[in-house]
């Protein structure tokens, strides 16, 4: 019995329209997500101190994607695990501790604007020390991008000279970021998406742990209501906006591709300043003009 094709095409429309229909659920969750990343930050630092939340950020999602990297640890080669645990460390270990040190002296909406420089890092990066071809438009789009972080450094360095270097540090976490995608690129492209984030974050919330028992957290642990709110919002940071985060990414470039995907990073600073606005941070017209100016710059690397 065959099957009509008004049928068949029925089927696939549906289809379509269900996948995307997740796609655009996948993309507003990672958005408001990463996008309120750094204002859960602000907030688990009110008790803890930046060492301890970015502990509890990484430890917290590798102990809960433990029992699938246990599932996938044997099935990989020395060469592999120790470029998982490379990209580890510059993808989320890094980041995570210098975002939160640069946050005791920055706001949140600031680091979210920052933030939004890494699509032009994994360009610049990946052209100076991977071989990266790189287009007309994207030498126009990582210039003007550029130009919005200097000008925005210069901004922020008038009304407070103090903290250019945290807002340098910052910068290095987007760096750091940049060079972990290139690395994933050239090294892990043929290792599952899952293998490399369930057994990197596993092997280092090890040493999040002991930094955790040094710094006297395990001693600290109470009921009092913000020692709860601050290890709350550092544990939605580990769990949601990193385990679970980072594995409906890698699904939502499966389902539409890395350039829908990649968008998520234009939208998570709007994310960033929204709350920044909310919780009483002020924002500059000149903090907006540079945020314009980062967003024009990775207008022309899309094109």
């Amino acid at each position: 019995m065959s099957t009509s094709p008004e049928k068949l095409n029925s089927s696939e429309k549906e289809k379509q329209s269900n996948n995307n229909l997740i796609s655009w659920s996948i993309f507003i969750f990672l958005s408001l997500v990463w996008g309120s990343s750094f204002i859960l930050i602000k907030e688990g630092m009110k008790d803890l101190s930046s060492y301890q939340v970015a502990s509890i950020r990484i430890a917290s999602a590798g102990l809960f994607l433990l029992p699938v990297a246990i599932k996938y640890f044997k099935t990989l080669t020395n060469q592999e695990l120790l470029m998982i645990i490379l990209s580890g460390i510059l993808g989320n270990f890094a980041p995570a501790y210098l975002f939160c040190i640069a946050q005791t002296k920055i706001d949140s909406s600031t680091a979210g604007i920052i933030n939004s420089l890494m699509p032009i890092f994994i360009i610049f990066i990946g052209k100076v020390f991977f071989d990266l071809k790189v287009s007309k438009e994207k030498y126009i789009g990582v210039s003007i991008a550029f130009i919005g972080l200097c000008a925005l450094l210069i901004s922020k360095s008038k009304t407070d000279s103090q903290n250019i270097l945290y807002l340098l540090i910052a910068t290095c976490a987007t760096i750091s970021h940049g060079f972990n995608a290139n690395v994933v690129g050239k090294n892990l492209k043929d290792v599952q998406s899952l293998k490399i984030i369930s057994v990197g974050m596993s092997i280092l919330s090890i040493p999040c742990l002991i930094i955790l028992f040094y710094t006297g957290f395990f001693s600290k642990i109470s009921t009092d209501s913000q020692f709860i709110i601050s290890t709350s919002a550092s544990l939605f940071l580990g769990i949601f906006g990193t385990a679970i985060a980072s594995l409906l990414y890698y699904i939502l470039i499966k389902k539409s591709g890395s350039v829908f995907a990649s968008l998520v990073t234009n939208v998570m600073p709007i994310v960033a300043i929204f709350w920044g606005y909310l919780s009483g941070e002020s924002i500059t017209i000149n903090q907006m003009l540079c945020f314009i100016i980062i967003m024009s710059g990775i207008y022309y690397t899309r094109k």
